[in-house]
């Protein structure tokens, strides 16, 4: 068989194994698809590969969309204003009243969103070697020539990344709607009283804030860790004459915040044990009409 035509059939054949992986790693479906499809257009280039020096064509492939999603996530980091309106978390509004039997069994989403909001807080070479090694079980030292580095220091960024993975508990994240709802009533009124000492009981020791402008507000995006730090941001949530239209999103308290008769942010709240470990604040105002528009 052609070395070409062996090439395109293998690729093809690994094409939904190789798109599941650039998913997990780049945390949306679509720039998943982009990334695979980017790694075959370069692949593909007359004389771009010579598969004689190939010896494991399936762990090569990997390395090759590991390698490309790599590059995505350092632009991300580098260039938020490049962001497409996809790269998002897939949040899922409904507005706030008691769930059906269906859906109480919201779990898989509520962790679902822990995690995307954990692994934006990651640097690309933590979330890649953490995704590498715990999801799909490549070796460290497989995954060290992807990154560049050495296998100890890329056995150190997974082992941090795994630490503020697990810092959230599957077992423990609240789904009584009710008690999730007080405590995030709870935490805004702290927060238009200034009250930090209730605040900082409100929330997780390794809390994770994500702020996600988007598209428009590139220079809003940010990641903020820890009680102090989160709790020093809750300030600017204390916006005069604000209102907090209560939803829920991916099966978590949320709200819409409104600011002038207009809708400003969309906030999701993760909690464990009667406390929030995890916060995600949507700021982009296109994707905030969009789901607001969806709302059921």
């Amino acid at each position: 068989m052609d070395p070409a035509e062996q090439l395109s059939r293998h690729f093809e054949a690994s094409r939904q194994r190789l798109t599941a992986l650039a998913h997990r790693i780049l945390g949306n479906r679509g720039d998943a698809e982009d990334a695979v499809q980017d790694a075959w257009v370069r692949l593909s280039r007359p004389g771009a590969t010579d598969l004689t020096t190939v010896t494991n064509l399936n762990g090569w492939l990997t390395a090759v969309v590991s390698r490309t999603c790599l590059n995505r996530l350092r632009a991300r980091a580098a260039h938020p204003e490049t962001l497409t309106d996809t790269t998002g978390p897939g949040l899922h509004l409904r507005s706030d009243q008691a769930p059906s039997p269906e859906e109480q069994t919201l779990l898989a989403e509520q962790v679902g969103l822990a995690l995307h909001i954990v692994l934006e807080s990651l640097t690309p070479p933590e979330r890649l070697a953490f995704v590498l090694h715990d999801s799909f079980g490549m070796p460290f030292s497989e995954i060290a020539g992807v990154l560049g580095k050495s296998t100890e220091a890329t056995r150190k960024l997974a082992s941090r990344a795994r630490q503020r993975v697990h810092a959230v508990d599957p077992t423990e994240i609240e789904t009584d709607p009710a008690s999730q709802r007080r405590v995030v009533h709870a935490f805004f009124a702290a927060s238009r009283d200034g009250d930090l000492d209730t605040l900082l009981a409100l929330l997780h020791p390794e809390i994770t804030f994500h702020a996600d402008g988007g598209v428009t507000k590139p220079g809003a995006t940010a990641t903020i860790r820890g009680p102090q730090n989160v709790t020093r941001r809750a300030a600017t949530f204390a916006i005069p004459h604000a209102t907090f239209e209560p939803i829920t999103a991916n099966g978590c308290a949320a709200v819409i915040v409104h600011a002038n008769q207009q809708p400003v942010a969309i906030m999701a709240f993760v909690v464990t044990r009667g406390r929030i470990a995890q916060i995600y604040s949507l700021l982009d105002q296109p994707r905030i009409k969009q789901l607001i528009n969806s709302l059921g």
